[in-house]
């Protein structure tokens, strides 16, 4: 059984930060509809209503209209949807698509690896076993990239030398080399890492939203030896 680093979680993002410090933080708080808890944006989806009346996601927080939100996970989408949460808050008729959370877990997704072909071209992603150890020995890494697809003995390899790293990164599987290699600019990458800054704490809240709606490494490789 392969002992992977542990996936990033919801419970682990920077953003509980217990009392308010500014007005700009509390106002970058939102109700989720579904639980009534009020929660920092990064933590909900942001949904509205479209022309035609449907629900419609608004991940980057943009589209005009009232925003509907409701926490970034997949049994809070689907609850919302079918007890009809969007349009009682929005006292409005509104249909919300029968595949809605799956529309927000695609668009996260896409998102998430867009993110990636706009780091890599910022400077703050690396790919590659040596230049990815590099990274990790010194300590540079917030996040260790897999391909869901590579080989188990180049896995196992690369997770040794990130479990001695002196900061430990997260890690997460959930692309395919292919997938990575078209966002990256190249063929079948394996090793990716993203360098801490500012870039990586961003690119850590999409993550944690994507987190809700599908694991972020493969469960096969916890039957792994």
């Amino acid at each position: 059984m392969t002992e992977a680093l542990p996936p990033t979680t919801a419970a682990e993002t920077p953003l509980d930060r217990g009392p308010h410090r500014t007005l700009a933080e509390a106002s970058r708080e939102r109700r989720d509809v579904v639980t009534g808890e009020v929660m920092a944006e990064e933590r909900l989806i942001r949904f509205v209503a479209g022309p035609d009346g449907t629900v419609v996601p608004d991940l980057a927080r943009k589209l005009p209209g009232r925003g509907i939100w409701v926490a970034a996970d997949r049994a809070s989408v689907e609850t919302a949807a079918r007890k009809n949460l969007f349009a009682r808050s929005a006292k409005a008729k509104l249909v919300a698509p029968k595949d809605l959370a799956d529309q927000v877990d695609r668009l996260l997704l896409r998102r998430v690896l867009d993110g990636l072909g706009l780091a890599k071209r910022a400077g703050d992603l690396i790919s590659g076993f040596e230049k990815v150890s590099t990274a990790l020995t010194s300590g540079k890494a917030a996040w260790l990239i897999e391909a869901s697809d590579g080989a188990p003995d180049g896995r196992r390899k690369i997770l040794a030398v990130a479990r001695k790293s002196p900061r430990q990164p997260r890690m997460m599987a959930a692309f395919s080399a292919e997938e990575l290699g078209l966002a990256l600019g190249g063929e079948n990458v394996i090793h990716t890492a993203f360098l801490a800054g500012r870039g990586a704490d961003r690119w850590t809240f999409e993550v944690l939203r994507l987190s809700g709606f599908r694991p972020l490494l493969p469960e096969s490789w916890r039957e792994e030896p």
